[in-house]
């Protein structure tokens, strides 16, 4: 019996062995640091930015970590800096500064009258360390506030020393337009890169300051373990909104496509309602609109439109651009027909979803094929059907170009360029940047 027990507990341990190791391992800069004993950090006075996704593999708060270290080590962590959704990653709008309740550290705002570090916040500090998580998006705003704090330090003179974290989308798939120069410079677009870029945090930090031109005293603490083929639940790491409504790996993949809907007159499900949560639904995979027939969204995004007077036999759902009740039809309107999308590696199905209390009917998203997918074709042939289906109802405002990248993209599908031809007049300059992207890859 003895050996038998003995036998059972060999096997068991071989079958969690094998269960502990099958996901590989990633080890963020911050842990990388913590076991270099935090040599790039000795004898310097530091200011940290970081939010609630600045943690290490055991889940410890980068700012405990380097707070608990800093004596052992010869450093100082002397203030904290926040980005959009402050320390705590909560806030849905402007940020106040304020102050930690674990450390007593006060904490200055990088998104309320100032987005970058002033002078008067680098007072005594000679190096800014960066930790926070993004989510492989050129409009998503972390980034643009990595950016903007090395041009603060550039000038200051300080060093700035960038934890590389993993792209929870990978980093292989590089798609989307490439905006103008002169269109960039916001958060949202603080520098001519694609829509899905591909990168990590540290690797956009050394494209930013060489290629951009910073020029800042950067060194970037590389992660270990990370592979470019990886997403998020492949690195072993717990996932940690980055942000209110980025709530899924699935979701992270959508933003760079259709997600630019959140600039529409469409939700894009934020702050969805608790029983809409309960059924599986998430923001950024869920996209409607009062005025919207499901099935008949679903379908054309499946199967196309005929073109010409498809628009006249769309129903509206019962609901008028205000919510009061009015059937109709949609206005006949010449145009171009709607064939069904390419294989994008996402799947739309209809859906309904309620926010704050108030319903919508749309589309879900799925992400079929998680490493080889194409959300932003897929966000084009949205829009366009949208367009086909419900114009004047369907409104893109100069947000929607701004994060699509292309200053002319709402011209061109409203004239009825297919997201095809679109995304291919990209091509020449996606291939350029690849060039340059290949010089400041890490990993």
């Amino acid at each position: 019996m003895r050996a038998c027990l003995i036998l059972y507990a060999l096997v068991l341990c071989f079958f969690l062995g094998q269960t502990l190791f099958a996901t590989p391992r990633v080890l963020p800069g911050i842990d990388v640091l913590e076991a270099s004993g935090f040599s790039v950090l000795r004898g310097r006075k530091i200011g940290l930015i970081t939010n609630h996704t600045g943690k290490n593999a055991l889940g410890e708060r980068t700012v405990d970590v380097l707070w608990r270290a800093s004596r052992r080590h010869g450093f100082s962590l002397v203030r904290l800096f926040s980005p959009e959704h402050g320390l705590s990653g909560t806030a849905d709008d402007r940020v106040l500064s304020g102050k930690d309740a674990a450390t007593g550290l006060k904490v200055i705002s990088l998104f309320n009258r100032n987005y970058a570090p002033q002078p008067a916040d680098l007072a005594g500090l000679d190096t800014l360390v960066f930790d926070i998580q993004d989510i492989g998006t050129r409009f998503y705003t972390y980034h643009g506030t990595m950016s903007l704090a090395m041009r603060a330090a550039a000038r200051a003179g300080l060093h700035f020393v960038v934890l590389d974290r993993p792209n929870p989308i990978g980093g292989v798939l590089v798609q989307g337009a490439i905006p103008p120069p002169e269109k960039c410079g916001s958060l949202v677009t603080i520098h001519p890169i694609p829509t899905r870029h591909g990168m990590t945090i540290g690797e956009l930090a050394g494209l930013y300051n060489r290629h951009f031109g910073i020029r800042c005293r950067l060194v970037v603490i590389p992660m270990q373990g990370w592979k470019r083929t990886m997403l998020w639940d492949e690195t072993g790491l717990p996932w940690v909104n980055p942000s209110p409504n980025m709530r899924t790996i699935d979701g992270a993949i959508l933003y760079p496509g259709p997600g630019t809907s959140e600039t529409t007159s469409l939700s894009v499900g934020r702050w969805l309602d608790r029983a809409s949560l309960a059924r599986g639904l998430a923001p950024f995979e869920v996209y409607g609109a009062i005025w919207i027939n499901p099935l008949v969204l679903a379908g054309a995004l499946v199967s196309g439109l005929p073109g010409e007077r498809a628009a006249a036999a769309v129903p509206r759902p019962g609901l008028s651009r205000t919510g009061s009740s009015r059937e109709g039809l949609q206005p006949d309107r010449p145009g171009f027909a709607v064939s069904p999308p390419v294989n994008t590696g996402i799947r739309f199905e209809p859906v309904t979803f309620s926010v704050r209390g108030k319903v919508f009917s749309g589309v879900r998203a799925r992400v079929v094929d998680r490493h080889h997918n194409d959300p932003v074709l897929a966000g084009l042939h949205l829009a366009r059907v949208l367009l086909r289906l419900y114009p004047g109802w369907f409104v893109m405002t100069r947000g929607f170009a701004n994060e699509v990248g292309d200053p002319a993209i709402i011209e061109r599908l409203k004239q009825g360029e297919t997201p095809e031809s679109i995304v291919a007049s990209w091509k020449p300059a996606l291939d350029r940047f690849l060039a340059i992207r290949a010089r400041y890859l890490l990993y």
